[in-house]
């Protein structure tokens, strides 16, 4: 039979305490509108309901710790404070909530004081154990359901990969040929004319013998 070990514990801690607004017992004093729940606090709890949720949290560890006492549930439920630029200190949880919730626990008939060896405190009775576990079996079937109904994840079939085709060939851009000028034939170099030579004079007559 599945129990509180196969359930989570936030679910099974809000299924409980759903049970406890059943007994008479259990009810929040007047002063829980404004009150903190440790020093290490900054506001009050923002839930209404939150008594019921920490008396089913209360009720949980004495199951599982127990025997337990006040002073050791104050330092489950304590917390770091925020001392701003200072280091954080650890303080504990309030004794009087803690010590409420156990009195009406055990006028409830879910816990009651018992020992073992030489550790004193409260332990659960056979009711207390009997309320856990119907909710643990309840939160198991809808959990078992919900995974029954719960569509299976199909995994999309990717299309078949197909060969890779040729990339087509843009076709070239091709300039604008201008004409070539039309090739004319080499004239051959003509000769520059030669200088003029100045003309030789013509020779003396010979001179004639005297008689």
């Amino acid at each position: 039979m599945p129990t509180m070990h196969d359930v989570p514990v936030n679910i099974l801690i809000e299924e409980v305490a759903k049970e406890l607004h059943n007994f008479n017992e259990i009810k929040p004093p007047v002063w829980t509108v404004f009150v903190k729940t440790g020093m290490h606090k900054e506001r009050p709890p923002k839930r209404a309901d939150w008594w019921y949720v920490r008396a089913a949290a209360v009720l949980r560890s004495v199951r599982r710790l127990g025997p337990v006492g006040v002073e050791k549930l104050r330092g489950k439920y304590g917390g770091k404070k925020n001392m701003g630029h200072k280091t954080e200190h650890v303080f504990k949880g309030s004794g009087s909530i803690i010590r409420k919730v156990l009195q009406q626990l055990e006028s409830a008939g879910l816990i009651k004081k018992g020992e073992k060896g030489v550790h004193k405190g409260r332990i659960i009775t056979p009711k207390g154990i009997s309320l856990m576990d119907k909710a643990a079996v309840k939160l198991y079937k809808e959990m078992k359901t919900a995974a029954l109904k719960k569509p299976e994840h199909k995994v999309e079939q990717k299309p078949a990969a197909t060969a890779p085709q040729p990339e087509q060939k843009k076709p070239e851009h091709k300039a604008e040929q201008k004409p070539a000028p039309a090739a004319t034939a080499p004239q051959p170099e003509q000769k520059r004319p030669a200088p003029a030579q100045p003309p030789k004079p013509a020779p003396a007559p010979a001179a004639q013998p005297s008689q």
